[in-house]
């Protein structure tokens, strides 16, 4: 059962192109940057494990609290489940989109077949909102091809995938309640929780702390890598262009604090955007640096690359303190 008028969100992130897609539904059109930003989605996570071929650095606040940020931002029902069966997940997902409900997955994009260099990534997002007896149709990012289509088969694989964070087969649904929402204060109460959590890490890879400490792990990458050449291409890859709006979110978080201040005419907002034109242009730097050791191994772009994120630390966190204080 296709869904009538369908409007799909033509967004760069996963997880904003999905809940943006089910907004819609609602009547609800937000600027890509706004939904990133209300959904307090501003983060940096420096993630190095044995498990895994090289550190993860993330730009981003942790999966699934986005949307629910948003969610709780904007006053609605969000009805989140999980199951262990893949039977009753589709089922119960199937039910929804008969009823014409348009319905956010999470999933491993590895298994979609639309991906022309599938790697596994299990804190993918998709919205579907059609199925026939052997296809999926669904909504992905711009890169992806936005209206997509992938087998049932290769759905359920994805949906079941264990890993970093995976989920039980995860699909939610928002729904409008009896509050409305002001998006000026909306906006206000979202930079101040998002900047009072930023400046106040729990632990030390995490958010400015994080940032300080990749500038000295990524010494330690390059000196103990087997494969420069590839690795640090795709840290740069996944900085710059892989679902994150460009330099790590931060053109992202940049251009919300411009809509920001064009709706609020609060001088702290423009100075603020002003100071992340120049973090996010540094973050574009950082992943230049790293296509140039992939290239040449050289390490003097990686301590080029530690000065840089050692200024960024003190940077982002200077200007999200004033934030905390809006």
């Amino acid at each position: 059962m296709r869904i009538e008028n369908l409007k799909p969100f033509y967004g760069q992130h996963c997880e904003t192109t999905a809940t943006g897609t089910l907004l819609y539904q609602l009547d609800i059109e937000l600027s890509e940057p706004m939904l990133f930003g209300i959904g307090q989605g501003l983060g940096f996570i420096f993630w190095n494990m044995k498990t895994m071929d090289f550190p993860f650095m993330g730009g981003r606040i942790k999966t699934d609290l986005l949307t629910q940020n948003i969610a709780k931002n904007l006053n609605l029902e969000l009805i989140s489940k999980e199951t262990s069966s893949t039977q009753k997940a589709w089922t119960n997902v199937k039910q929804l989109i008969d009823s014409g409900k348009v319905v956010g997955l999470k999933l491993d994009c590895y298994h979609l077949e639309y991906f022309s260099n599938p790697f596994h990534f299990a804190g993918h997002y998709v919205a579907i909102y059609d199925y026939d007896p052997e296809t999926a149709f669904l909504i992905d990012t711009q890169q992806q091809g936005i209206q997509v289509k992938t087998s049932l088969e290769s759905l359920a694989l994805a949906r079941n995938e264990k890993g970093p964070m995976s989920s039980k087969n995860l699909y939610y649904t928002l729904n409008k309640t009896s509050e409305s929402y002001d998006l000026k204060n909306t906006i206000l109460t979202a930079i101040r929780a998002n900047a009072t959590d930023y400046v106040n890490p729990p632990i030390n890879n995490i958010a400015y702390k994080g940032i300080l400490k990749a500038s000295k792990g990524i010494q330690e990458w390059y000196d103990t890598s087997d494969a420069i050449e590839k690795e640090f291409k795709a840290c740069a890859i996944l900085m710059e262009k892989a679902g994150t709006g460009g330099a790590l979110f931060r053109n992202l978080y940049r251009d919300f604090l411009r809509e920001s201040y064009d709706l609020l005419k609060l001088d702290i907002l423009k100075q603020a955007h002003e100071e992340f034109i120049d973090i996010a242009t540094t973050w574009t730097e950082i992943s230049n640096l790293f296509l140039q050791v992939s290239k040449t191994q050289d390490r003097t772009y990686v301590e080029q690359a530690t000065s840089l994120l050692v200024q960024l630390s003190t940077k982002e966190r200077t200007v999200m303190q004033k934030l905390s204080e809006i």
